[in-house]
């Protein structure tokens, strides 16, 4: 079955994401009348969807018997909120690589990183992907992995000691942040949540962490 097809008009900030889903699906109603179980595929161009709307917009569909199979997204912050829903998504055939720059202070790496790679950032870095054994990756800001993270991670590199290293799963060969050093936790992940690590009382703690878009870039 081919997928229903929504796409989110932009620069309509009356009309959040989830509105215009729910105006479309109302009027795919009234045109082609119910369509029971299927596909739906949401191109959301450069809309910023928070991890709260994506989930909203899924719980919408499923009232009527419809999955989310696929987000057309070209905002990376969008497509974090999916990876951590377990959606899907891609970017649009004309948006650039999304391993250059995608906005001021942040640097963002699809794909997986290998051993002996390294990635650095001179702000915060979002790796849409695992970091292998042998990899690093070294951030002034924040460092996100959006995988799993067994590598080396150090973030706030220039001093920033409010910084941050977030992983779906955190399982790193060593951690920084600042000056501060510590070794990857080696009991399993809480099933379902993210987990973060970060300097409390100068040491760096690891918890559970909110699926979602952190901080801004630390100052």
């Amino acid at each position: 079955m081919e997928p229903l097809q929504l796409v989110l008009r932009e620069g309509h900030t009356e009309a959040r994401p989830l509105a215009q889903v729910e105006a479309q699906l109302a009027d795919s109603l009234l045109q082609q009348g119910p369509r029971g179980e299927g596909p739906v595929s949401v191109s959301s161009g450069t809309w910023l969807i928070t991890l709260d709307e994506l989930r909203a917009i899924v719980e919408t569909l499923a009232q009527r018997r419809l999955q989310l199979q696929v987000l057309i997204s070209a905002e990376p912050r969008t497509r974090v909120a999916a990876a951590a829903l377990g959606i899907r998504w891609r970017a649009p055939a004309t948006v650039a690589p999304a391993s250059s720059e995608a906005q001021v202070g942040l640097r963002v790496h699809q794909g997986t990183v290998r051993a002996g790679e390294q990635l650095n950032s001179d702000g915060s870095l979002l790796v849409l992907g695992d970091v292998n054994p042998g990899a690093r990756v070294i951030a002034a800001g924040h460092v996100l992995v959006w995988g799993t993270l067994r590598g080396v991670a150090h973030a706030g590199c220039l001093g920033e000691r409010g910084a941050r290293i977030i992983a779906l799963q955190l399982r790193p060969l060593q951690l920084r942040i600042a000056d501060a050093v510590a070794r990857g936790p080696e009991e399993p992940p809480i099933v379902g949540f993210a987990e973060q690590a970060e300097l409390i009382d100068g040491l760096i703690a690891i918890r559970p962490a909110a699926p979602q878009w952190p901080l801004a870039t630390p100052r």
